[in-house]
């Protein structure tokens, strides 16, 4: 199985009771589920591109099954508004690669004739093929 993550970039955090309160609780809701913190809002250099301002919280999980799990626990339901009403962002969930992992290894799906930018398949919609 392969570690899964979910990805926040918070955009406005009203820092106060509410948000201590959910800072306070969020790790015993991780621990049930192997969760655990590997960026948890340090400060960003941005090299590339444009990226928001605000704090970046990457979480890791063993596997999806564990990432979803916790969402939809009751403990992490419990504290969940805590954050969504004190602070605006985005959250996704990502599964990293089967390891070891190399970059070419993405072209055994780009490459192939139902790859993406074909019209098969949806695997990288946004990989396109030269003209």
């Amino acid at each position: 199985m392969m570690t899964s993550y979910a990805i926040a970039q918070l955009h406005q955090v009203t820092m106060g009771p509410p948000i201590v309160t959910y800072l306070e609780a969020i790790d015993a809701t991780l621990a049930p589920f192997g969760g655990r913190f590997l960026v948890h809002g340090d400060p960003l250099t941005r090299m590339e591109g444009q990226w928001p301002e605000g704090s970046l919280i990457i979480i890791a999980f063993p596997h999806r099954a564990a990432l979803e799990a916790w969402y939809v626990s009751p403990a992490y339901q419990c504290i969940l508004p805590l954050r969504t009403a004190n602070a605006s962002g985005d959250v996704i969930f990502v599964d990293g690669v089967a390891e070891p992992h190399l970059a070419r290894d993405v072209l055994s799906v780009a490459l192939t004739p139902d790859g993406p930018g074909s019209g098969g398949s949806a695997a990288h919609p946004h990989w396109r093929r030269p003209a």
